[in-house]
């Protein structure tokens, strides 16, 4: 079997900057450890698996090297971004995903495209776990969960950039991942960020879109702000443009054409 598939550079308008996913459309379901199969060979933080409902609704399913993922945003850009290159018409697609429902996608006349996400906002830890701690080379200011990960607040940007995580110890915190994050000390961002993920892809993802979801409303209340731009500062590095709006979240990002080809299976 012959399967066409993309690779997007996702929260990028860079080749070789942000975060890569590969993308395959099909007519049916591929079996769940076929596409396991085909995540571990790409090796890369997402493959998305895309199944066409009708001309402008899709299901999705993403997974890592690891494990299926239950929500991811660079993918979904990235798999936004093929649907909208093979038919310049179509404006607005939706997907559907069984861990987060509906989610609807737009393409912005000035070249974004634009997810529209639930509100992940976490929650102040009342106990910080051992591995959390033992895990980060620098100790937070604060601590939230939510249902994807640990919210790790730190005093400065220069922390952020600085701290080195141990995989093993994060490891323990499964299912959950780690995001350690802060205000941005650049006039063209208002917060940055690191997302750490070796229970379910990888030491360090370069730009998670999904994360945004819970960073977003936590850093529009303490910034008293709706409209942020974030950069996460990994070695490819990611921008996004976010916007809360009371349940939902909106992030938007640019991304670029990479590859396509054809796997055989």
């Amino acid at each position: 079997m012959e399967l066409q598939i993309n690779v997007i550079d996702a929260f990028t308008d860079e080749t070789f900057k942000g975060n890569p996913a590969a993308v395959i459309i099909t007519s049916d379901w591929l079996t769940t450890e076929l596409m396991q199969s085909i995540a571990i060979e790409n090796n890369l933080s997402e493959t998305a698996f895309v199944k066409q409902i009708n001309n402008q609704t899709y299901e999705i399913r993403w997974f890592s090297p690891i494990t299926e993922i239950d929500f991811c945003g660079h993918a979904t850009l990235a798999a936004s971004f093929v649907i909208f290159a093979k038919d310049n018409t179509i404006k607005e697609i939706n997907f559907f995903a069984k861990a987060v429902g509906d989610l609807s996608v737009t393409k912005t006349p000035d070249g974004l495209i634009q997810m529209c996400f639930p509100n992940k906002e976490p929650a102040v830890v009342n106990e910080i776990p051992e591995a959390l701690l033992n895990g980060l080379s620098i100790n937070p200011i604060d601590v939230l969960l939510n249902d994807q990960a640990y919210f790790v607040i730190y005093k400065n940007e220069s922390d952020v950039l600085a701290v080195i995580a141990n995989s093993d110890e994060l490891k323990q915190l499964a299912p959950y991942d780690v995001v350690v994050t802060s205000t941005s000390t650049s006039t063209e961002f208002d917060f940055v960020s690191r997302y750490f993920w070796p229970a379910n892809g990888g030491d360090e993802d370069p730009v998670t879109g999904s994360i945004h979801t819970g960073l977003m409303p936590y850093w529009s209340k303490k910034l008293n702000k709706t409209d942020l731009i974030a950069y996460q500062a990994s070695k490819r590095g990611g921008k996004l443009m976010c916007r809360i709006e009371g349940d939902k979240v909106y992030i938007s990002g640019k991304a670029v054409q990479y590859l396509t080809g054809t796997i055989t299976v």
